[in-house]
């Protein structure tokens, strides 16, 4: 199966990020991508944090929702739709950063709240999610059905947000039922972060859990003032990186191999072993 990570470096306007998203999954798809994933935050990188709070929508109602939605049905794949902000009933002032999957007919077939809400504060740096973000609090596994001959079972994803990467206890959790094959984890990591942890951290799960990692990113300098580090990437099941796009604005693929993540189980029964 042949799956596609997006990098944007989107805007404080959502119609231009709708557009821009739209173009780059036609671009994965057309490039023969079955499974797409979109960055964190693709639809708003807002001025200030509260920017949100305007496009919040409801559960499966509104423009990002149905955009994501068409472009899955359009195209007749797996979209994994990056994150978006989803109203909390009840509090005005706070949303869920969740991300949503959209299977080939374009139903609604997984959501994931974020779980663990990022906080820095360094001399020059300052972020608290919290702020205007509601915690997730369950661990959400899907599967894909089997595609042609690729993989007779299907394939099991897993996924995850950003700052979730730095909890390996939550990537054990998801594969609590059964491993998973892949696992996302839509981005936007700080500049000053990723340069420090990204890749490591990327490679560290791949390589504990045995699956293949896509990891879609915000990659460049926005309008806001904040610097993402990009460099979205796909991690194969022994660390190696198959594919990475460094900054700006693009598409980055590469083969999800199902005989691959059984001859590295095989050979290192790793998750078989487990006592804890």
């Amino acid at each position: 199966m042949k799956i596609a990570a997006l990098q944007m470096v989107s805007t404080p306007g959502l119609e231009h990020n709708l557009d821009t998203a739209s173009r780059l999954i036609g671009r994965a798809a057309a490039d023969g991508a079955q499974l797409v994933a979109l960055p964190e935050y693709f639809c708003l990188m807002g001025l200030n944090d509260r920017d949100k709070l305007a496009i919040a929508e409801r559960s499966g109602d509104g423009p990002i929702q149905q955009m994501l939605s068409g472009a899955a049905r359009e195209h007749a794949i797996w979209i994994i739709g990056g994150t978006l902000p989803v109203r909390v009933e009840g509090d005005a002032g706070h949303v869920r950063n969740a991300c949503c999957v959209y299977a080939p007919d374009g139903t609604l077939a997984a959501r994931y709240d974020k779980m663990h809400l990022f906080g820095f504060d360094s001399d020059t740096e300052h972020y608290d999610e919290s702020r205007v973000l509601e915690a997730g609090s369950d661990v959400v596994a899907f599967d894909v059905a089997a595609v042609a001959s690729e993989s007779p079972a299907g394939l099991r994803v897993g996924l995850s947000i950003c700052y979730d990467l730095r909890f390996p206890e939550l990537y054990r959790a998801l594969g609590a039922v059964a491993p998973c094959d892949l696992i996302a984890i839509p981005s936007a990591f700080t500049h000053t972060t990723g340069r420090a942890h990204w890749e490591l951290l990327l490679r560290a799960r791949a390589v504990e859990n045995l699956a293949y990692v896509i990891a879609p990113a915000q990659g460049g300098l926005h309008e806001n003032g904040r610097r993402t580090w990009g460099h979205s990437m796909i991690v194969d099941p022994w660390g190696e990186v198959l594919a990475c796009l460094p900054a700006g604005e693009g598409v980055v693929t590469a083969e999800l191999d199902a005989s691959r993540i059984a001859k590295v189980r095989r050979q290192l029964p790793a998750l078989a072993h487990r006592r804890i």
